[in-house]
């Protein structure tokens, strides 16, 4: 089970679409936090180096993870108070996903759970370095978004 945190926005439907993706012994959990365009440029200035906006930043808190089994016991000092392994946090400019959605014509609800599913694949250990990590990056990506049918529009 996932448990996403999100004081903004109700995430509890991505994170039962996120039901049997990954193999794990003890729950999940992620925080997303929904901000301003001053902060998440702060924030990628400040980890990445980049200052600009942009539209989600992830900031996992395992390492090599990719498709692996999580076991509680592997990650002791990533447990929640809960019980759950903490796979970190999704920061997303709410600006840069109303202008996105707007730019690809699709709702702001789409691209607000695009945003997220891309950010929890990104603490899951997945990446889009290269094309063939992308193009797989990409199909998980949709795969949720199906299930909880949002669509391209």
């Amino acid at each position: 089970m996932l448990n996403i945190f999100c004081e903004q926005f109700d995430f509890s439907p991505l994170a039962e679409a996120f039901e049997g993706e990954v193999v794990s012994d003890c729950g999940l959990s992620a925080e997303i936090v929904i901000t301003d365009e001053s902060e998440i440029r702060s924030l990628n200035a400040e980890t990445r180096g980049i200052d600009s906006v942009t539209d989600v930043l992830s900031f996992p808190s395992l390492d090599g993870i990719r498709g692996a089994e999580l076991r509680k016991a592997d990650f002791p000092y990533e447990t929640d108070e809960d019980g759950n392994i903490f796979l970190g946090s999704i920061v997303i400019c709410e600006k840069r996903a109303k202008e996105q959605a707007e730019e690809f014509g699709h709702s702001y609800l789409r691209e607000l759970h695009y945003l997220a599913v891309h950010g929890l694949w990104h603490l899951l250990g997945y990446d889009h370095m290269t094309e063939t990590d992308k193009l797989e990056m990409r199909a998980k990506e949709e795969k949720i978004l199906s299930k909880l049918g949002i669509t391209r529009e």
